[in-house]
């Protein structure tokens, strides 16, 4: 089920990625045709797919079958993103209400409507898995019941980027400038981010019980029993919930929350019917392990983290993916403009990222995680045979074998074992939990190095180094795609100036010369350069002047007029150079200024 959670978050990245495309001129309606026939094609796929299973099912045990029908949703759902991606990358329907006023005032509406397609895509395998999956559940599980929770698990990965987007919608429909500039700020979204996220983590739990329609425990023998270890371990909370989820048939119990004021201890009723007091009670030390050891803080941070750092390195990484030749060599080859294999590069990448980040990160600190909170229990009791036989109840069960792999657990033979050892040998206990510690300061090291140098990339001491950097290589590459573009020399010229590389500034100028003797950016800016170079070996004032006069007989605009009236003082011919600066004043829309001050020098001679 924990898969489902980062296939949804899949699916947000995917779309909210899809920005970096162009957007259509208009839009194709036979987008719309291939997202039916897909969907149509998928579900028949999905039909087939299970009535074989259940086929199948009829001659193989209960687990190989489970183990089957478990691999055919992981595989099916992956698919459902592969489609997903295919209609939004590549058919763009979701630019088919791009022309409808309310979805452009609040295009979170559009995102959800069309997050609903993969949502649709998810409930289709659900709906067809069913027909195998019902012999593993309660009697009382309806198809719809079995939907739902499904639905009801996956949403609160997409309640907090809902909310946060609804409200940042919202404000920016406000007559507030001054708060919608802030907020458009990169201080104004670090804080305003960060706001939400804590308040989601406070508050969020009270909003999933109700949506996982979980129940406070009635009084009585069971709650009697969870209130006893919950007095033991002195745990805050806020209430005991029985938790329905699949009817109820699930073995399994939780807790959600920071803060004891809205902290919930979530229990299913098979686990409660099926464990003696003992196990109840060593269940319930393993989930309390979790909030001693403070392990949703740590995801919330780990959560920010990626947060942050896909903030600060986004930018660069863009840049960055630019410079890879052979990928846009390839997609010359099928056909593919630059921007559009730029844009596909670089929703692989961050999509890779965000698999490799979430998938195998966050499950390497899960597994330990959850190691942590089963060597809770030797906190209160020398023996750890209650959970033990917990492990082995659950994988009866749930028809599992004990050594089955999991990616945010390790499997339940394992996790046996490593409680075995430690009764044996009890300074196993204080071993792993230093190794977590160091796990933790290193995940904070590696984090804060990446936030800081990605700041330093895209605001801080290394920007203007990694820019040109940057540019003079994509520059590069495009000269070597555009040979004969002058265009992009003047862009070199420009470049390699800013860089206060004068000799290759002015080489690149007098190559597009060369190409185009009547480029005016060239003429005016190789002008500029033999004009007022810092550097005074590099001037030359009577070439400067030829330039610029060759560049205003092209084209009179305030800034051509500007250097010609730097060349003509160059030369002394200072009664011209005031007149000239006085008619670039004249035509300047911008920079009133500067071209004021220029009057105000040239005119004292």
């Amino acid at each position: 089920m924990f898969s489902n959670f980062i296939y949804f978050l899949a699916a947000l990245v995917i779309y909210t990625t899809s920005e970096l495309f162009d957007s259509p001129s208009e839009f194709d309606p036979g987008a719309i045709g291939f997202c039916l026939a897909s969907t149509a094609a998928f579900a028949l796929i999905c039909r087939t797919y299970f009535n074989r299973l259940a086929v199948l099912g009829q001659s193989l045990p209960a687990q190989e079958i489970d183990q089957r029908v478990n691999t055919a949703v992981s595989r099916l759902s992956i698919a459902a993103l592969v489609l997903f991606a295919v209609n939004i990358y590549g058919f763009r329907v979701n630019h088919v209400l791009s022309g409808v006023a309310i979805f452009q005032w609040v295009p979170t509406l559009g995102a959800l409507l069309f997050l609903g397609l993969f949502l649709f895509y998810l409930i289709l395998i659900w709906n067809f898995a069913y027909q195998i999956q019902k012999r593993f559940f309660t009697d009382s599980l309806t198809k719809k019941s079995f939907i739902l929770s499904n639905v009801a698990f996956c949403l609160p990965a997409m309640l907090p980027w809902c909310f946060l987007s609804l409200l940042a919608d919202c404000l920016g429909l406000l007559p507030f400038d001054g708060l919608n500039r802030f907020l458009n700020s990169t201080t104004g979204e670090v804080i305003y981010i960060l706001f939400f996220v804590i308040a989601v983590s406070v508050f969020g739990p009270v909003l999933i019980q109700r949506l996982w329609g979980c129940r406070s425990m009635a009084p009585g023998r069971d709650r009697q029993r969870i209130e006893k270890t919950c007095q033991m371990a002195d745990l805050k909370y806020r209430d005991i919930l029985v938790w329905n989820l699949f009817g109820g048939g699930m073995i399994t119990a939780g807790v959600m929350g920071l803060i004891g004021r809205y902290r919930y201890i979530l229990v299913t009723p098979a686990l409660l019917a099926c464990l003696d007091d003992d196990e109840v009670q060593g269940v319930i030390l393993h989930e309390i392990g979790h909030v001693y050891h403070r392990h949703m803080l740590f995801y919330l941070f780990f959560f920010a983290g990626f947060i942050a750092c896909n903030f600060v390195f986004f930018e660069p990484l863009m840049l960055m993916i630019y410079l890879i030749n052979p990928l846009y060599d390839g997609a010359a080859f099928l056909g593919l403009s630059q921007d559009t294999a730029h844009a596909a590069i670089t929703c692989l990448v961050l999509i890779g990222l965000f698999i490799i980040y979430f998938r195998f990160v966050f499950g390497l600190f899960m597994r330990h995680f959850e190691r942590q909170a089963d060597l809770h229990i030797f906190k209160y009791t020398d023996s750890p045979s209650a959970l033990i036989s917990t492990f082995y109840k659950i994988a009866s069960l749930s028809r599992q074998s004990i050594d089955k792999p999991n990616w945010h657990h390790f499997s339940i033979g394992r996790r046996i074992g490593f409680l075995e050892k430690c009764r044996m040998n009890p300074d196993l206990i204080q071993d792993h939990h230093r190794k977590v510690k160091k796990m933790i300061a290193g995940y904070v090291f590696a984090v804060g190095a990446i936030f800081f140098l990605g700041y330093s990339v895209s605001y801080g001491v290394l920007n203007p180094s990694f820019s040109r950097f940057v540019a003079g290589k994509i520059l590069g590459r495009q000269l070597e795609l555009n040979p004969d573009n002058s265009d992009l020399y003047v862009q070199v010229g420009d470049f390699y100036y800013d860089g206060r590389q004068y000799e290759k500034a002015m080489v690149a100028y007098e190559n597009v010369l060369k190409i185009d003797p009547v480029n005016v950016h060239a003429l005016n800016n190789l002008a500029w350069l033999l004009a007022t170079c810092p550097d005074k070996a590099f001037r030359n004032a009577p070439k400067a002047l030829e330039l610029a006069r060759r560049a205003v007989d092209l084209q009179k605009e305030a800034y051509i007029l500007d250097t010609y009236a730097e060349a003509l003082y160059l030369n002394n011919y200072k009664r011209q150079a005031l007149a000239a600066a006085k008619q670039a004043l004249k035509m300047s829309t911008k920079r009133k200024q500067y071209y004021e001050d220029q009057v105000t020098r040239f005119s004292t001679f």
